[in-house]
């Protein structure tokens, strides 16, 4: 049978060096799998490996992650019998090659693109996919969910949870696994060691996992686990001598060491690019009841020399050349006059680092995601000044809040879609008694190509209703930069969100001066016209819908929280209806903050609120989710017209 290949589009990607993938091409699941040999496995995984990189060459897909993890799922897969036996992958993104095993090669082109597969795992794309996942350190949770449901049901099936050292430092995966040894339940905990999660690992787990070899319970735990496997199991007398140059150490439950301490059996470290030992090693230890952590070390970027030395770089690389790695930038004439541009990420990274050389109080925080954030520079200026807590968002809120408390000016920088996991602590520890703490809010809005789990369309909603925290939306890197000053000032909970993307590089050291809570008219209407109010991101399309349409009014409505109360009255007397366009769910943001206002008021001007529909938005480019959630300059022109606007057709 041959293998699908995708279109070749204009301007092609260079092909890798021409080689067959005899293997793959016969494996349609996992049952076509196990047809091969326990020496074929390795040519299998490197092919796996070339069709990733292939793939993933257009750019926009999580590489080095995949790559590091093929061998691994190779031998999961060889060994368990899916979809009836349960493989949760942590985050998902590290999960293609398990794709490609499970009956999608075919669609494989297809990740990330709109009507295409999800760059993640996911319930609804395949009865393969065992949890539908995006965040970290959720896997632990749902496989001792699914051990305890099929114990309740007399079911016999295996669960296994592959999960990263760099989620393993996430709060609910330690809570997990301590009710998971608590529970004694059979399952396989396979611990995808890279020494990474998208930035470096930190934390004490980290280092901990960096000095096994020289822990004193480790080095004399040998013996001890030749005794405990003899005794558990007949066939694993000779575990330790078949895997000695991989497998270091078997622990019973009497050995000193912090896993069995949780009530959960370890082995390893093992090669986790060694498939032969790594399918021997599951084998044996799906015999085995109760809990096993089995601890393999990965490389992330196997198999791709360049990604293997910056796996950081190659984590999620943009369009790429895969004989060389060299990044293929897409060709555009040059706009006379063009303005320099940069990610708003790297906007705000800069204008903390030169707000921390004003005010000796500033202090940043992140929950591993130092690159993403724009913090690169930052932590490096100021180390000092700098937490990295790893995988825990909830940690990061409560230790802001325990900073603000002590006199210091904390600033947390997060993605809007990390920041839902930190819901209680905003409320409970930082708003209550009102306390400083600023947060920087990234990839607000929709994400586009990572779909449903990472669109940060709620932030608006779920932090406008806790008392005490401000909102404001920048138009523009100048506004993000007057906006952390003013939030430096005015103190209490302030919340900055921005979109994923570029804006204009503002000049250095421009502090513009803004009062928080402040409208801006952009364009004045003609009495008893239509007034649009936007901010952020959703200003851009209102700009380009009311272009050719002079009577229509404009308001950067730049602050959230509070409402500009007096313009919006003043505006609310005099405008035929208003238009509100927000990128954000209609569900309790910025449209239905105005339409309470004007309730309470008494106030009866028609108001149509535009925004992110009450569902989850599926992956696809940004600007088509905008067009199918109608906030898009069309869907304001159509609302226009709708409300009595001479809207020229065709335009």
């Amino acid at each position: 049978m041959s293998k699908p290949r995708q279109a070749k589009k204009a301007p092609s990607v260079p092909a890798l060096s021409e080689s067959s993938t005899p293997l793959l091409d016969g494996i349609d699941s996992p049952d076509d799998l196990k047809k091969l040999s326990r020496e074929q496995l390795p040519r299998l995984a490197q092919e796996l490996r070339d069709e990733i990189v292939r793939i993933a060459a257009p750019g926009g897909l999580h590489l080095a992650s995949s790559l590091g993890a093929t061998d691994l799922i190779v031998a999961l897969h060889y060994v368990l019998n899916s979809p009836r036996d349960r493989i949760l992958f942590d985050v998902g993104h590290q999960a293609y090659a398990h794709k490609f095993l499970t009956g999608r090669k075919g669609q494989m082109g297809t990740v990330k693109k709109e009507g295409g597969l999800s760059g993640f795992t996911k319930v609804s794309e395949s009865p393969h996919d065992a949890i539908t996942v995006g965040h970290a350190s959720t896997s632990l949770a749902n496989a001792l969910g699914m051990a305890t449901a099929r114990d309740a049901l007399g079911q016999d099936y295996r669960v296994a949870a592959v999960i990263g050292d760099g989620a393993l430092t996430g709060g609910m995966a330690l809570a997990a696994l301590n009710t998971i040894g608590d529970s004694g339940r059979k399952m396989l905990i396979v611990l995808n060691d890279n020494e990474m999660s998208i930035s470096e690992n930190v934390g004490a787990m980290s280092k901990f996992m960096r000095t096994l070899q020289v822990q004193r319970w480790f080095q004399e735990g040998e013996g001890a686990s030749k005794k405990a496997i003899s005794a558990l199991s007949k066939p694993l007398s000779d575990l330790m001598s078949r895997a000695k140059s991989s497998t270091r150490h078997f622990f019973d439950p009497a050995s000193i060491n912090p896993f069995a301490a949780m009530g959960v059996r370890y082995v390893g470290p093992v090669d986790g690019h060694n498939i032969s030992e790594l399918v021997y090693l599951i084998e044996r230890l799906n015999e085995l009841d109760g809990p096993t952590i089995l601890h393999v070390v990965t490389r992330k970027g196997k198999g791709l020399t360049y990604a293997e030395e910056d796996p950081i770089k190659w984590h999620g690389p943009s369009r790429f050349d895969p004989a060389t790695g060299q990044s293929i930038k897409a060709t555009s004439l040059p706009t006379e006059g063009e303005l320099p541009r940069q990610s708003w990420s790297a906007v705000f990274g800069d204008a903390v680092t030169e707000l921390s050389r004003l005010d000796p109080r500033l202090f940043v925080i992140t929950p591993a995601m130092r690159e993403g954030s724009g913090l690169v520079g930052y932590s490096r200026a100021h180390p000092n000044r700098y937490l990295d807590v790893g995988i825990a968002e909830d940690v990061a809120v409560t230790a802001a809040a325990g900073m603000a408390l002590q006199g210091l000016k904390p600033v947390v920088a997060i993605y809007s879609t990390f920041l839902q996991r930190a819901y209680d602590q905003v409320l409970h520890d930082v708003a209550i008694e009102n306390l400083g703490v600023i947060f920087a809010i990234d990839r607000g809005g929709v994400v586009g190509a990572d779909g449903a789990t990472h669109n940060g369309v709620f932030d608006l909603s779920f932090m406008r209703n806790i008392p005490n925290v401000k909102i404001g939306l920048p138009r523009s890197a100048l506004e993000l930069r007057g906006m952390l000053k003013e939030a430096m000032r005015i103190g209490g909970p302030v919340a900055i969100r921005y979109p994923r993307g570029e804006t204009l590089t503002p000049p250095a050291n421009s502090w513009p001066d803004l009062e928080w809570g402040t409208w801006e008219r952009l364009r004045d209407a003609e009495e008893g016209n239509v007034v649009i109010l936007a901010g952020g991101k959703a200003l851009e399309y209102a700009e380009q819908a009311i272009h050719d349409l002079p009577g229509v009014g404009l308001v950067n409505a730049r602050f959230v929280k509070p409402l500009d109360t007096a313009m919006l009255r003043e505006l609310a007397g005099q405008a035929r209806a208003l238009i509100t366009v927000e990128d954000n769910t209609v569900v309790g943001g910025f449209g239905s903050a105005v339409l309470e206002q004007l309730s309470a008021w008494g106030i009866s001007t028609p108001v149509r609120v535009l925004g992110i529909p009450d569902e989850f938005q599926e992956h696809a480019s940004v600007e088509r989710v905008h067009a199918r959630s109608g906030i898009d300059a069309q869907a304001i022109r159509t609302v226009l017209a709708e409300l009595g606007v001479d809207v020229p057709l065709g335009v």
